[in-house]
């Protein structure tokens, strides 16, 4: 039987008002969902207004397909709507259904405990990713290091070493750390700016989902383990009967942890702003090592002035479960 996948349509919204006209913008976009064994983009169009006078498309050096735009006239405004129809497979550990919530011997979206307890102790982890080791993982080693927002420092080593128990497998050490994260700090949209350093997150214990993947990234690599950033869409609509997981309507961040199986190695994501592995409902985008190698839109202008920026998003189920075919 072929395993069921969730079916989304999403709408991206990006809208620049500019003060005094751009005489030249060059813009690089993370806007076209990347495939994955779990998920796959059924259909794809960017429309840019004004029209580019160039437009090139490429993957960068992490994979993830990136589009680059040259406007090489005066305009006041810049308009940027990406439209994709995207299914998404369920890739939870061992195969596991997700549920609603952590109850006891469960982790927080309801995988159970022993699956998580089936990956190896973090430490052989952490030692297979040292200097030196055989095989070299250059996969996830690039994904181990200090990025322009996430730091190695003995402060995120200190908050996570409570997590990171002798022996503990590695899964369940780091369900342990986000769910730490999702209580010790509140979700305030205004606490935080883009440019807030993580170490200030870590001392007033607010900010959104960007930051708590910043700290979650900052925590593992401080453990000596890859962990990269992941952005991507929440569903829209809540389950019934279930609240609206934070992010909805907007860009989302979680984090993904690279973890050794016996043939080979997989990642597996963590969401510390909703504290459960993610599944069906979250659309993956793009990933990198923080969030400035997959800002979904960035580059420079001449000209301007002060700007307004509005971004909406939309992410809305289309059908029941279908089958998922690769």
């Amino acid at each position: 039987m072929k395993p069921l996948a969730a079916r989304y349509h999403v709408l991206h919204e990006t809208i620049y008002d500019y003060e005094s006209p751009v005489s030249l913008s060059r813009q690089l976009l993370h806007l076209t969902p990347r495939d994955c064994p779990w998920q796959r983009c059924l259909a794809h169009r960017i429309a840019v207004e004004p029209e580019a006078s160039a437009v090139r498309q490429r993957d960068d050096s992490f994979g993830n397909p990136v589009r680059e735009l040259a406007i090489e006239f005066p305009h006041n405004r810049l308009e940027v709507h990406a439209e994709s129809t995207i299914e998404v497979r369920s890739h939870l550990p061992a195969g596991a259904a997700a549920l609603a919530a952590a109850t006891s011997g469960e982790s927080a979206d309801g995988v159970p405990l022993s699956d998580l307890r089936a990956s190896p102790p973090w430490e052989n982890v952490r030692d297979a990713l040292a200097y030196g080791a055989r095989p070299v993982l250059l996969d996830a080693s690039r994904f181990q290091f200090e990025s322009p927002h996430v730091r190695v420092k003995r402060e995120f080593a200190a908050y996570a070493s409570q997590c990171f128990g002798e022996r503990r497998p590695i899964l369940e050490a780091v369900q342990a750390l986000m769910s730490r994260i999702y209580h010790d700090f509140d979700f305030d949209p205004e606490a935080t700016t883009v440019a807030t350093p993580v170490l200030e997150v870590l001392a007033e214990k607010r900010g959104v989902c960007q930051d708590f993947a910043h700290l979650m990234l900052s925590c593992l690599r401080s453990h000596g383990l890859a962990a990269r950033y992941v952005s991507g869409y929440l569903l829209t609509q809540p389950p019934p009967g279930q609240p609206r997981m934070v992010g909805a309507d907007a860009s989302h961040a979680w984090v993904s942890v690279y973890c050794p199986e016996v043939e080979g190695g997989r990642w597996v994501d963590f969401d510390p702003t909703n504290n459960l592995l993610p599944d069906t409902q979250h659309i993956t985008l793009a990933w990198g090592r923080d969030f400035a190698d997959v800002s979904p839109l960035r580059g420079i202008i001449l000209g301007g002035g002060e700007h307004r920026l509005d971004v909406a998003v939309t992410v809305t189920p289309l059908a029941d479960d279908v089958p998922f075919d690769r």
